[in-house]
């Protein structure tokens, strides 16, 4: 979907139809992060995930706007209604995402192409909302594809093109290629697919670890992963038990910190962002109680987990009991990368991902 929650806010308000808005954080930037910025703010460079407070700077009168999950939420069910209409193979990335396999489309179109345009269509009468499409052979290519031509895009990468199309791809573009990665590639003379392209797969895996082989497939439009409509649910974390109790605030901020390095360095290690952030708490009588925060899109930095996990720890007056035990976990994950799953050798012929 295209700016998913702010367009269902401008949809549902006019005041805000053709205004810089933007859902979630707070007005003057006094805390949070955007959510979902409209087109309008994004010309001023107001992005998903920024802290409001430079979201602010970016764009004098930028309109903050509270989360209305009930709302994003019903329509993502109608949405996903509307998919149902052509395919069982759906695997939900998010309330506004999705993949679909349509190699056999309950209503015999035939055309990944035609399919795509018929729910675009459904889902702009239906709903008053647009969306991109990416279609292409696999789930890897479709992606990119659909953030090419957005809002309201609708971009098909067939397989006679696929290598032209990666080799000409600036490695920040790549799925799973981070900011720190891409920082590395570019210092190596690395800066689009045709010079990953050149390194050899081992050359890969030694600058870059594990997941080396996933780039050195994927530059080659290799990605053999199914559209899973059931999901597994995993989460990564870290937890510590002081040799002391811990009876204040500074002292406990300063273990999340320690704990949040932990649990960042190994989402780095497996290339994984998580939508739920989840603080454990142990007092000194044993008790136990866990805490826990939800975005609408995923994380993964450093700032980001021990900024949610202090925000946790203060709601609980953390001053009122000594505490043994602290752990923050990630959970929800955005998705697996290729070349962390067993490889399937059945292959997806038409798929296509509707993404924010």
């Amino acid at each position: 979907m295209d700016a998913f929650y702010a367009s269902v806010e401008q949809r549902d308000n006019p005041l805000y139809k053709g205004k810089a808005i933007a859902v979630g954080g707070s007005p003057e930037g006094r805390g949070g992060v955007v959510a979902t910025a409209s087109y309008e703010a994004r010309k001023f460079g107001v992005r998903s995930a920024m802290p409001s407070k430079r979201a602010a700077q970016l764009c004098p009168g930028l309109i903050f706007i509270r989360p209305r999950f009930d709302a994003y939420k019903e329509a993502s069910r109608h949405i996903r209604e509307i998919f149902a209409r052509y395919t069982d193979l759906i695997e939900p990335l998010s309330l506004d995402e999705a993949y679909l396999d349509v190699t056999n489309d309950k209503q015999q179109i035939g055309s990944a192409i035609e399919i795509a345009k018929l729910i675009k269509q459904a889902i702009r009468d239906e709903l008053q909302l647009t969306a991109s499409a990416g279609i292409s052979v696999n789930k890897f290519v479709a992606k990119i594809a659909s953030d090419l031509n957005k809002p309201d895009g609708l971009t098909f990468i067939g397989p006679s093109s696929i290598a032209a199309f990666m080799e000409q791809l600036p490695v920040e573009k790549f799925h799973g290629v981070g900011k720190v990665t891409a920082d590395k590639m570019k210092k190596m003379g690395l800066f689009t697919g045709a010079d990953l392209k050149k390194l050899s797969e081992q050359e890969l895996k030694t600058h870059f670890g594990k997941v080396g082989s996933f780039y050195y497939r994927i530059v080659r439009g290799i990605d053999e992963r199914e559209v899973q409509p059931h999901r597994e649910t995993k989460s990564l974390g870290a937890e510590d038990t002081f040799p002391y109790d811990l009876t204040t605030v500074a002292d406990m901020e300063a273990e999340l910190t320690k704990i949040g390095k932990i649990v960042y360095d190994r989402l780095q290690r497996y290339s994984l962002k998580g939508r739920t952030i989840t603080l454990k708490i142990k007092y000194a009588d044993f008790k136990q109680i866990t805490r826990n925060q939800s975005f609408p899109f995923p994380v993964g930095d450093f700032e980001t987990i021990v900024d949610t996990a202090k925000q946790l720890l203060a709601a609980t007056y953390p001053e009122d009991k000594p505490i043994r035990l602290l752990g923050i976990t990630l959970s929800n994950f955005h998705e697996i990368l290729p070349g962390q799953e067993k490889p399937n050798q059945s292959a997806q012929l038409s798929l296509f991902d509707f993404e924010e």
